[in-house]
Parts: structure tokens; sequence; C-alpha cells
């Protein structure tokens, strides 16, 4: 039975590290898309390599980007895979059966995560999100950060986990931690977050808690100790910015304009 033709979208910038095993592992789609924003290592090469058609633009913010990456695609249904991420051997199989009559408008597969220099417990929880999808009825959330794809329709769950290479060790992932903290302060103000001092006494554990206790990361030992414990901080940051944020603007705002302008 003949299947609804894929594309598979990726962003992409100095990818190298990644990108490899990203598109060795969904060489047998339709379309292969990889949207990059300006790379300087060997991520172009990589691309041509597997006959991906490449295309370049100023990086947008991560759901802008997506969006784009995505909007480029020729076919109806859209496989969204980050630069670090790669699919099991089973996909190609498993997608090309479900695209012969899809059920749904999207569907969530799993992810396990590399940890430092580790794969999560097998015990312990796995993210799942939504990357298969037809992109007539779906768009990216628009968030700054934690973006994902909005369907409008049903959402199944895919048998399939990709993996996840992220942050290779644990400065990487500090960096991360204040980046994203810093882009989520405008989405924070914008949903209108309060109570900031309590969040930030409070949320870091909240957050501790969730990833090391709920989420079973304490399976991972000390990996998942460390990863736990920068989980917070980054739950903790987001908060403290966010105060920053609202007191130099109030500090601004009583004084006067006469004195600023000696400042």
């Amino acid at each position: 039975m003949a299947h609804e033709p894929l594309s598979v979208v990726v962003t992409a910038f100095n990818s190298a590290a990644t990108l490899d095993a990203c598109l060795a592992s969904v060489r047998w789609a339709d379309e292969l898309v990889v949207l990059d924003s300006g790379s300087t290592d060997a991520t172009l090469a990589i691309a041509a390599h597997y006959g991906a058609r490449i295309e370049s633009q100023p990086f947008a913010g991560y759901s802008a980007q997506k969006q784009a990456a995505i909007d480029l695609a020729r076919h109806d249904w859209v496989l969204l895979l980050d630069s670090d991420e790669a699919m099991p051997a089973s996909a190609a199989e498993t997608i090309r059966r479900l695209l012969e009559q899809p059920a749904h408008a999207g569907y969530l597969l799993w992810r396990r995560e590399w940890i430092f220099w580790q794969w999560q417990s097998p015990r312990s929880r796995l993210n799942h999100y939504v990357r298969l999808f037809d992109r007539r009825r779906a768009r990216m959330s628009g968030h700054r950060v934690h973006e994902e794809v909005a369907v409008d329709g049903s959402v199944g769950v895919l048998d399939l986990v990709m993996d996840h290479y992220g942050e290779r060790d644990i400065a990487g992932r500090v960096d991360k931690a204040n980046r994203y903290s810093s882009l989520q302060v405008a989405d924070l103000a914008g949903r209108g977050a309060r109570g900031l001092r309590l969040r930030m006494l409070t949320n870091a554990w909240a957050a501790f808690f969730r990833y090391y206790l709920l989420r079973g990361h304490y399976r991972s030992g000390w990996a998942g100790l460390i990863a736990a414990r920068i989980h917070a901080f980054y739950a903790f940051l987001k908060y403290a910015k966010l105060y920053e944020a609202t007191r130099v603007a109030s500090t601004q705002t009583r004084i006067p304009e006469s004195d600023r302008n000696d400042v």
C-alpha cells in the first residue's frame, strides 16, 4: 500500500558532532531538509553527503527557526528533529506503515537522554514530544524556549524511542541553563508570573524533586544527581532573572529624568 511521503526537517548550527548520526538514521525518508543558520564547521558537508536540501537563514529564535524549516518541506507529513537527535533502526518500517493510513494529525515520540557520560537509566521516565505530524494541521507554539508543536486535531503515541545527545558535558549544560533562563524571562513576564520571591525559594526544590525522584534519574547515579542539581538551578535562575528585571524597571521609574541623563 502506498504511504504518505515524508519530509524530515532539521535545524542546524555548527552541528557536525551529531548531524551525521541524525541524518544517517533518517536517510530512508522521501526528503531531507536542513535549515542552517551560518555554520562554520563541517555541518553543510555532512548534510550534502546525505543528499539533504540545504537552506540557510539567520537564526530567528528556536520556535521561529523550526517553523521556517517546517515551511520548507515539500510534503505534508513532517518528522521534525533537532540536529543532536537520532531515530532508532525500526523507525523506517514503523513510520511508513503508519503513513499508509494516518489515524491522527500528530504523533508523540519518546526520547532518551545522554547524561554527560552515559545514557539515562532504562528504568527512568522518558520525555515525549510531538515530532511526526501533518504540517497542514500543526504549528510551532511560539515560545522562546521549550517550544513545541501545537496540533489541531488528535495526537497519537508512536512506539519509537529516539536518542538525544544534548550537551556533552557539565559546562555545556550549565551554559544552556543560563542561556535558556534568560530567554524565558519575557515568556514568564508575558504570562504575568507572580510571587517571584516565593518561587525563588521553592521552585528549585520542586524541580529537583520532580527530575531526580519522580522521573527516576536517581537511578543514573552521580550523572543523574548532577543533572538534577543543574535542572534545579535553572528553575531558580529563570525566576531570579525575572525578579531582577522587575527591580531594575522599578528603580528606573523612580529616577528623575534629569538624573538618568547624568548616569
